[in-house]
């Protein structure tokens, strides 16, 4: 079965939504190296209409442009986009399609079909909620920026129940930013100021 993996720039405060004045300071070479590494994981990318929007204006010009990035952007352009959306669309970026019917179904259906490999969410934060609360988030991998943001959309909303997620692996960069990924876990046992008294520091 696919997994299902969200991917996501995100600040120390939790703030998922991208303001170029802080996230681009902290761009090096090893935050590039777990971009590549996050869609070599993947031969479906599932995004928003928002972010489906912000490539499709930006990848296709840097692909014909022929620069540094041509090569990334001609790898978004060839790769499957299922893009989510209530409205009907034109998806003018080849290999892009909408997403047919119930977003829980449909994501589902592409996780048990056998010709899918991998399935990556790219920003997407309204698809990333919606996911994760539907337990359909197989990795959730974060690139945590050293800097409280204090302002813009966060990742995890109000709800009534609490995520409980399990440390794969954590990778500190140079610059401060931390690369964590996680995978659902079970909730811990429940624990008490009483039962948690003997790891307390005694006093001098």
């Amino acid at each position: 079965m696919a997994k299902v993996i969200s991917t996501l720039f995100i600040s120390a405060d939790g703030v998922a939504e991208i303001d170029p004045a802080w996230h681009f300071p902290y761009f090096d070479e090893n935050m590039g190296r777990a971009v590549s590494e996050d869609y070599d994981t993947a031969d479906v990318l599932l995004i928003g209409r928002e972010t489906y929007d912000s490539f499709a204006g930006a990848w296709p010009d840097r692909e014909a442009a022929g620069g540094d990035d041509a090569s990334f952007a001609k790898q978004l352009g060839d790769v499957r986009k299922v893009v989510v959306s209530r409205q009907s669309l034109d998806l003018p970026w080849r290999n892009s399609e909408l997403i047919q019917g119930d977003l829980l179904d449909a994501v589902a259906s592409l996780k048990a079909d056998a010709g899918v490999r991998g399935i990556l969410i790219p920003g997407s934060i309204s698809v990333v909620q919606q996911l994760l609360a539907a337990g359909l988030v197989d990795e959730l991998r974060l690139l945590v920026h050293p800097v409280a943001a204090r302002k813009g959309r966060r990742l995890f909303d109000e709800g009534d129940a609490a995520y409980h997620l399990r440390l794969v692996a954590t990778e500190a960069f140079p610059t401060g930013v931390l690369r964590v990924i996680y995978a659902p876990g079970a909730a811990p046992d429940a624990v008490g100021y009483d039962d948690a008294l003997g790891e307390v520091p005694a006093g001098n």
